[in-house]
């Protein structure tokens, strides 16, 4: 019954954006465009992000002005769709060795580690942290899951201690914000990064962005190493009983396939960043790769992934890959929401240009730190009760006519790249991630915990991008 009535209220939705008469100064085109958009917008809240993606883009299609052509061009065709489907596939290829579980085990039983208690626990966070830089959250966090609990049963810990309850919280939040602090197979800067490449047609380089990304990701998680020392206080002596060496034993000794695999895969990490910084080195280098595009180098890694073979058998089986390492889900509505994003601003749409003029009024008495707080408050509260992709996909589509109407008074460029990210650090409540449910379902943690430490830590990420993010952001990209 939840399902029918979402689907007839979304389908009603686009049905009265067709018929009804347009809001003031806005054309029939634009009023069409916001039906759609409020429908899907339902439907994804409510039932599914995949099939509903499909059918805004062929509701899209009977837009006057825009066509099925291309609506595919800009959304199933766009280098963002690419680039997720090739990045999962090499992220699927890595997660199948123990590399993740070895750097993990390596962070946590290293002679820093091993200092103190203290240093136990922000070893097991930091090594969360860095690893989920380059890798999806979800997949992330499942593997850490078993670490976790072999050291709960090496340390004889109860899921209701409050150490066990730090470690699953800090495992929760240091895989969301790691999330935001690169672009590498995260969904949702690429996302942003996205919009703001189809709505301007200039791009936002990699290293760029993880030069502000990253600072205000080592920031918040500094202030939630405070936090667990200073306001949480787990009991730490057990701690001490943890024995790092049998701990250690758990991992197989590095094998040729998993050397391979991750041969390749820093190789397209490399491609990825190290381009960004050539651009007065080697500007033929810099050129080709900013002409390639950010699906060229994951493209080049899933390709020889198929093609080497070890012991007559490929490093990555296509099939497998497709089928069970790719996210269709998140490429599918990531495809929706580029061709959403593309229609609401298209030009002879109307909606930005309508946008602008109905807030000209408001950005005349605005200052713009006030709108950059505005927006990243919007942004963080949003993605804490909400879908990631919903977050990215709305609060863009409204931002970049804002901005744009400020005359460069606020950057628009920094500012969907800090939607991007601030979109990741979702770690409030079950609806805003997956892993927040898997750290409840654990029973390790409780709703009301992790409402507690993420509330306060999505207070002290608004905080941090705009008072850090914004300036280096503007710093960087001028």
């Amino acid at each position: 019954m939840k399902r029918n009535v979402a689907v007839i209220a979304g389908l009603l939705c686009m049905a009265l954006g067709k018929v009804l008469p347009p809001l003031g100064g806005l054309t029939p085109a634009g009023m069409q465009v916001l039906g759609i958009f409020a429908g899907v917008l339902l439907m994804w809240l409510t039932i599914a992000i995949h099939w509903p993606s499909l059918l805004a883009i062929a509701m899209l299609a009977t837009v006057p002005g825009l066509s099925l052509n291309k609506l595919l061009a800009v959304s199933v065709g766009n280098s963002t769709f690419s680039f997720l489907l090739f990045t999962f596939m090499c992220t699927y290829a890595l997660s199948k060795t123990p590399f993740v579980k070895r750097c993990a085990i390596g962070f946590i039983c290293s002679r820093i580690a091993r200092k103190g208690s203290w240093w136990f626990l922000i070893s097991y966070c930091a090594s969360v942290l860095i690893i989920g830089m380059f890798m999806s959250p979800v997949v992330l966090f499942v593997i850490y899951l078993p670490i976790l609990d072999a050291i709960c049963e090496e340390l004889k810990l109860r899921n209701e201690d409050s150490l066990t309850n730090s470690l699953i919280l800090g495992q929760l939040i240091c895989s969301e914000m790691s999330c935001g602090m690169t672009p590498i197979a995260h969904v949702f800067p690429i996302m942003a990064l996205g919009f703001y490449s189809a709505a301007t047609g200039r791009t936002i380089a990699y290293g760029d962005y993880m030069l502000f990304a990253v600072p205000v990701g080592l920031i918040c998680f500094a202030v939630l190493m405070l936090i667990f020392r200073f306001v949480l206080k787990p009991d730490m002596s057990k701690i001490a009983d943890l024995d790092f060496d049998a701990l250690e034993k758990t991992v197989p000794p590095m094998e040729k396939y998993e050397k391979t695999v991750l041969g390749i895969f820093v190789m397209v990490v490399v491609m990825w960043i190290v381009p960004g910084f050539l651009k007065n080195v080697s500007p033929a280098v810099y050129q080709f790769f900013r002409t390639q595009g950010t699906a060229f180098p994951p493209l080049v890694g899933a390709s020889l992934l198929c093609m080497l073979t070890l012991d007559g058998k490929p490093l990555l089986d296509f099939k497998e890959a497709v089928s069970k390492g790719v996210d269709w889900g998140s490429i599918i509505m990531a495809a929706g929401t580029l061709a959403l994003g593309a229609a609401m601003t298209n030009k002879a749409v109307g909606i930005t240009s309508w946008i602008s003029q109905g807030l000209a009024p408001v950005l005349q008495s605005a200052s713009p730190l006030s709108l950059v707080v505005f927006l990243i408050a919007w942004t963080s509260i949003q993605t804490n009760v909400s879908s990631n992709m919903v977050t990215v996909t709305v609060v863009t589509a409204i931002a970049i006519p804002l901005c744009n109407a400020t005359q460069g008074a606020v950057n628009t460029a920094v500012i969907c790249a800090l939607i991007g990210m601030i979109a990741s650090y979702a770690y409030a409540t079950p609806p805003a991630h997956p892993a927040v449910a898997l750290a409840i379902g654990s029973e390790k943690t409780t709703t009301g915990q992790v409402l507690k430490v993420g509330g306060a830590m999505m207070i002290v990420a608004i905080a941090v991008t705009v008072l850090v993010g914004y300036p280096l952001g503007v710093a960087v990209l001028g």
